[in-house]
């Protein structure tokens, strides 16, 4: 078999067998195979595509490429999240406490924050000493004992995935929705649960822009895992504005713990609920979305889903007191108030700018290597539809390097949009829920 071969066949529309794929993934990630000849052959499948049969046999060869986690010892059906990211998205916070809670075992392996998109175990690690690195055993530990755990996605797991995405990056292959669909899913399978809810995001700070993108990636992403044996379900969600009121990692946790105390944002939790739902359903937990829903309100009104989250800080390294005094997260020692120009109602608020601008004040990351302020952030007073008087707080940030302030706070007012005319129209926070095709 030659590398030039599957180059020329797929360069001419022609699927790749399951074979060749295997003898191409299993050569590129053990060394064997010159990054020139992957980067053509990417950039055949970017411009030909893939189709299901190929799909599942890239996903099953990365996955064999490394460790999969085994949950099988584990009691209950287990259940995994994955969101494709944006801004303000602290939903694992809080939905993953609340389903242990509700008795779903949960494994989650997480990321971190990358431009305009945070990332969940940088929002962990505000907890002074909450270890993400967890080995294996120490996952299924944890889960065994607690019901829960949150780590990073182990060295060993799905590596030719990360050889991958790098290569892709650099030739310009990232955006194809079978190898975007393929990375996500070999992880999620990887990682050992038997059901799987897929947060879609869609809009201006969404990696998916279009509701139609969106909708294609999810469904692509539930046909594969149905295809691999695992109960999965999409949800689409929208991402025009920022999920919640806050924005930045501390600040976000805040927000998730004011949640689990049942102060949450109403946007914030509904989405919380909804995937919360279809976890509890495919956990076997829950016969339909009422009697999931009266589960997960129950675990917030007496308090289990906070204790949860203590659980989780607790078990892994960091100080459960803080859960219940966030007065400890780290904080920033300067802020500036973004007021608006003029009166009216708040029209568009741009997720990906808002995002840019917690970046700009030290809250994201611009490449992998730099360092993010824990403390540093926006806290929104207005959202899209919200009525303002001229000179009113839109919001503040927050920031421990004052001189990021004012360039942040410039970049922040370029995402509102305000209007002398009332918001018209509707604009749902869930456009779609996505079961496989072959139902």
């Amino acid at each position: 078999m030659r590398m030039v071969d599957l180059i020329v066949k797929k360069r001419a529309g022609e699927a790749l067998t399951r074979e060749e794929i295997q003898w191409f993934i299993e050569r590129f990630s053990t060394g064997n195979m010159p990054d020139y000849q992957v980067s053509a052959l990417m950039m055949a499948i970017y411009f030909q595509k893939m189709t299901m049969d190929e799909t599942v046999a890239l996903v099953e060869a990365m996955i064999e490429s490394g460790d999969q986690i085994d949950l099988s010892g584990l009691p209950g059906k287990k259940v995994d999240k994955h969101s494709t990211g944006g801004v303000g998205d602290k939903t694992t916070l809080i939905l993953i406490p609340m389903v242990a809670a509700c008795g779903a075992p949960v494994a989650k392996l997480s990321g971190r924050g990358l431009g305009h998109t945070g990332g969940t175990l940088d929002k962990l690690e505000s907890f002074e000493g909450f270890r993400v690195e967890l080995t294996l055993e120490e996952i299924i530990e944890n889960v065994q004992q607690y019901g829960l755990a949150i780590g990073s996605q182990t060295q060993n797991l799905v590596p030719a995935d990360k050889k991958l995405y790098a290569l892709r990056d650099v030739t310009g292959t990232v955006e194809n929705v079978s190898l975007i669909a393929g990375s996500i899913m070999s992880k999620k399978v990887a990682s050992g649960a038997e059901g799987i809810v897929l947060d879609v995001k869609c809009g201006s700070g969404a990696f998916m822009k279009t509701l139609e993108a969106a909708k294609e990636l999810g469904q692509k992403m539930v046909d594969i895992g149905t295809r691999m044996g695992r109960e999965t379900v999409a949800i689409v969600s929208d991402m025009e504005q920022p999920l919640g009121n806050t924005v930045g990692n501390a600040l976000e946790v805040k927000e998730a713990l004011d949640s689990l105390r049942g102060n949450g944002p109403a946007d914030l939790m509904e989405l919380c609920y909804a995937l919360g739902e279809q976890m509890l359903i495919l956990s076997g937990l829950a016969a339909n979305t009422s009697d999931a829903r009266r589960q997960l309100e129950a675990v917030i009104a007496n308090g289990k889903a906070l204790a949860k989250m203590r659980d989780l800080v607790a078990a892994q390294g960091g100080d459960p007191v803080w859960v219940d005094h966030p007065e400890h997260l780290p904080s920033a020692s300067h802020s500036i108030e973004l007021t608006a120009p003029s009166g009216g109602f708040v029209q568009d608020l741009a997720a990906q700018v808002v995002g840019e601008s917690s970046m700009l004040l030290g809250a994201g990351r611009e490449t992998k290597s730099s360092t993010i302020d824990l403390g540093a952030g926006i806290v929104l007073h207005k959202k899209r539809g919200d009525a303002v008087q001229a000179g009113e707080s839109l919001a503040i940030l927050y920031a421990n390097a004052p001189e990021k302030l004012v360039e942040a706070a410039a970049r922040l007012g370029e995402a509102y949009s305000i209007s002398p005319e009332a918001l018209q129209g509707e604009f749902p926070l869930i456009h779609a829920r996505i079961t496989s095709s072959k139902q």
